[in-house]
């Protein structure tokens, strides 16, 4: 039996429900996705500042949107590819591409510590290769603030010493509670230019893990269609300085093109944004989607920074 299949089996025994004929369908749906809208970075044009825009240097990191990937390292590059992934391509091609933001799922199979997504059996990345693409990222971008999301299985101490071992630690930033937020400026001045949150709660010992829901506060994010759709608070405070939007569909058990064509395209994405803008009273910070260069993403997120 080839991976592939013991792959496809293991799911359906899990209750997926959807067919590796689908899922075949959709990744040559993907990559013809991918072709026609991935966007390539223009070498022949100095480097802007603060995310692309000179703008954006004296606005607070809690003052700018950022394009951001659900389930970034569920992708449809690597080989084999992962069953039903939620993104057409890897960490690094989205950072080339312009996202500014990564939500990765960590856990640890036989030892292993992992980027995965609930059955690690559908795919996987082991976590210091996926840190080492951000690393890679940042050394060569110095203008370049990125904020990750962690939902983390594994302990605070191991996802530590992967941080170290790939070299981002070098890059982390530590934010207090309740004091302002420092510029897109200060952070890359002092080349603190890595924000990290994860959902479980801050240690002492590791002050750059932050709690997101000591920070932020998140729309829900389990939708089946665009009707469903709100933007009532879900995990963490409304009154935190930072807002997540959650900009997906999660009918199926993972990721679908069809999906990110109906809802990741204007005027509805941007119309939703809004909505949540000044139903929150907040800036949707982090605009995360599946899918990112299917749709209007880029766009609105321009729009939201007032570029």
């Amino acid at each position: 039996m080839t991976s592939l299949s013991i792959r496809t089996a293991a799911l359906t025994l899990l209750g997926a429900w959807m067919c590796v004929s689908c899922s075949s369908t959709s990744g040559t749906n993907e990559t013809d996705a991918g072709t026609d809208s991935g966007m390539e970075p223009d070498a022949s044009q100095p480097d802007p500042k603060c995310n692309g825009h000179e703008e954006l240097c004296d606005r607070g990191f809690d003052e700018v949107a950022y394009p951001m990937t659900h389930n970034a390292m569920s992708n449809d590059e690597v080989e084999p590819p992962w069953i039903l992934p939620n993104q057409n391509f890897g960490i690094t091609r989205q950072l080339n591409d312009g996202i500014r933001g990564l939500m990765l799922d960590t856990y640890e199979e036989d030892g292993e510590l992992l980027l995965c997504h609930q059955f690690c059996i559908a795919g996987s990345q082991p976590l210091l290769e996926g840190l080492g693409e951000i690393t890679t990222f940042l050394e060569a971008n110095p203008d370049e603030v990125i904020p990750i999301i962690l939902e983390s299985y594994i302990t605070h101490a191991q996802t530590a010493e992967a941080f170290d071992d790939s070299g981002l630690l070098d890059f982390v930033y530590a934010h207090e509670v309740g004091k302002p937020w420092p510029t897109l400026g200060e952070l890359i001045e002092a080349n603190t230019r890595l924000v990290v949150f994860q959902g479980e709660s801050q240690e002492a010992e590791f002050p750059w893990l932050m709690y997101f829901d000591d920070h932020a506060w998140e729309t829900p994010f389990s939708f089946s269609t665009p009707d469903d759709f709100v933007c009532d608070p879900n995990r963490g405070d409304p009154a935190n300085p930072l807002f997540l939007l959650n900009h997906f569909l999660t009918a199926t058990l993972g990721g679908r093109p069809e999906f990110a064509e109906m809802v990741n395209y204007n005027p509805l994405l941007i119309d939703r944004a809004r909505q949540c803008e000044q139903e929150g009273e907040a800036l949707p910070n982090f605009v995360a989607v599946d899918f990112y260069n299917i749709g209007d993403l880029f766009e609105v997120v321009d729009a939201l920074n007032g570029l």
